[in-house]
């Protein structure tokens, strides 16, 4: 029972961050700085779980640094997204990864893809396409943003895989997560350095600003850290192919915030879109 109470957590408190994510990205803001901050946070959080030194370093250290360019990678193409798009599209379309990570799971890790995952994979593509408005001028400026939405899931996928096969090849499954937000850092520090210079220079005049990157930076911080805590948690406690399924439906839970707090617009496509995500990952996530 408290692997299913873990996991449920971890489901809010993404659904959560994914409204923190939305929050910060409405208005032109540093988004190297936040994820700094997030990284920060999150480093704090993760090294509570390091207790043995890893006995392969050279595995650790390279499958860390794949995954963690992935990981800062994917977040920073969802908050560029979010500028254009609703929070519960890019949730739901983040959280389908799944489909991407079955893909390259065939063909990386030469695992099969079964009919029923072939259905999942159908309903995630049907997703994307519902979330599409019928408006021509709409949906152009939509799917600039779909596109990079798209990407970061791919980032998200590509994250997934790296730590399966790095897993696999004596990767340290507490450390490489560790290595993971000093990416968050120094690549959030990096990319506001070379891309976000004009922001940066706004920050030293504009108090209000700094105060804000700090709120959310905080917020999202403490976020990411449970999401990392709960899902170990869960997955040590309960079966996979239970609680995994119900961490992924995040995604419903921002759409239904989303209206509320953010006063997104609700329409039949959306919730379309919304329950053929579902469909995705219940089929792409269970073993029958």
């Amino acid at each position: 029972m408290s692997a299913l109470w873990w996991a449920f957590c971890n489901l809010f408190f993404a659904a959560t961050n994914d409204l923190i994510f939305k929050g910060y990205a409405r208005k032109s803001r540093s988004q190297g700085l936040f994820a700094a901050i997030i990284g920060v946070i999150w480093l704090g959080a993760l090294l509570t779980l390091v207790k043995e030194v890893p006995e392969n370093w050279g595995a650790t250290l390279l499958w860390g640094a794949i995954s963690g360019v992935f990981s800062i990678g994917g977040n920073l193409l969802m908050l560029d997204a979010m500028k254009k798009l609703d929070a519960g599209v890019c949730a739901t379309i983040y959280r389908l990864n799944l489909v991407p990570a079955v893909v390259m799971a065939a063909l990386v890790l030469g695992e099969p893809i079964s009919l029923i995952q072939y259905a999942g994979i159908g309903c995630a593509c049907l997703a994307v396409v519902a979330f599409l408005p019928e408006n021509s001028s709409v949906r152009s400026q939509m799917s600039a943003g779909l596109i990079v939405m798209i990407a970061a899931s791919l980032m998200r996928a590509g994250m997934g895989i790296s730590y399966k096969y790095g897993f696999s090849h004596g990767a340290d499954q507490n450390v490489v997560p560790v290595i993971n937000s000093l990416f968050w850092v120094f690549g959030g520090i990096i990319y506001a350095l070379f891309r976000e210079r004009d922001l940066l220079k706004e920050l030293k005049v504009d108090r209000d600003n700094v105060r804000k990157l700090f709120t959310y930076g905080f917020g999202s911080g403490v976020l990411v850290a449970g999401i990392v805590l709960t899902m170990a948690q869960s997955l040590a406690g309960g079966n996979a192919s239970v609680v995994l399924p119900i961490m992924q439906m995040s995604f419903l839970v921002t759409g239904v915030l989303s209206v509320i707090f953010l006063k997104e617009k609700i329409t039949v496509k959306k919730v379309t879109a919304l329950l053929l995500g579902v469909a995705a990952v219940l089929l792409l996530s269970i073993k029958f």
